[in-house]
């Protein structure tokens, strides 16, 4: 699993022209599933997404988490996320899990992260052409593998 987080003090997202997630401050997360990821995958990256520091404490360092913040969190699927540019101009994207896989990865995903925060994580549609809305905080964006655990 890879993820690219982005602190954001907004983000919204739309499918046909009608918003199907949208958050105040908070995380704006995109997430890209490969075949090779596991249960073990998704705990560990809900877990250290729950508590990765990159909001703001009193003396404004990013010493608090998004539950410390109390802030909202938006999961978008990226099967790009795992695109090849290694031959040629034109990205092969064949590390990227099939619907099969990936769908039920992703809802297991979002459980676990609800879970992990206690609150409701808003969403995208997965599979769906999606525009996406948000304003960076920072900017600050985080790249975690959970491939690179170690």
């Amino acid at each position: 699993m890879k993820v690219v987080i982005q602190r954001v003090r907004k983000a919204s997202v739309t499918v046909e022209q009608q918003v199907v997630g949208k958050i105040s401050a908070g995380m704006l997360i995109l997430l890209g599933i490969e075949d090779s990821d596991t249960e073990e995958d998704i705990q560990w990256l809900c877990a250290k997404i729950a508590r990765l520091r990159i909001f703001d404490d009193a003396d404004g360092v990013m010493n608090n988490s998004v539950i410390d913040v109390d802030g909202e969190i938006l999961v978008i699927s990226q099967f790009t996320l795992f695109a090849s540019t290694k031959k040629g101009n034109r990205p092969s994207y064949i590390r990227a899990s099939k619907p099969d896989f990936a769908v039920p990865m992703y809802e297991r995903f979002i459980a676990v992260l609800e879970g992990e925060v206690g609150k409701k994580i808003e969403t995208g549609q997965f599979g769906a052409m999606m525009d996406v809305e948000l304003i960076n905080d920072g900017p600050v964006t985080i790249v975690i593998d959970t491939k690179n655990k170690e």
